[in-house]
């Protein structure tokens, strides 16, 4: 399967793909924490930044495969 990458411009700058994947992830995981706190879940894990970390590359690596 092939894809067709199309690079991010910004004033001139060409910026490869995984910035604009990257940059998508961490405002998911920014709208979504709200939320994880309401279930409490950084109770869940015994150091929750790393969770939440975890969450991020997951978001990632998935922004990168289905796009």
């Amino acid at each position: 399967m092939m894809h067709s990458f199309s690079e991010l411009v910004i004033g001139d700058v060409f910026l490869a793909p995984f910035i604009a994947y990257a940059a998508s992830a961490l405002v998911i995981v920014v709208v979504v924490r709200p939320i994880l706190r309401f279930v409490r879940f950084h109770e869940m894990f015994s150091h929750p930044s790393v969770a939440t970390l975890s969450l991020y590359v997951a978001i990632l690596g998935l922004l990168t495969v289905f796009l």
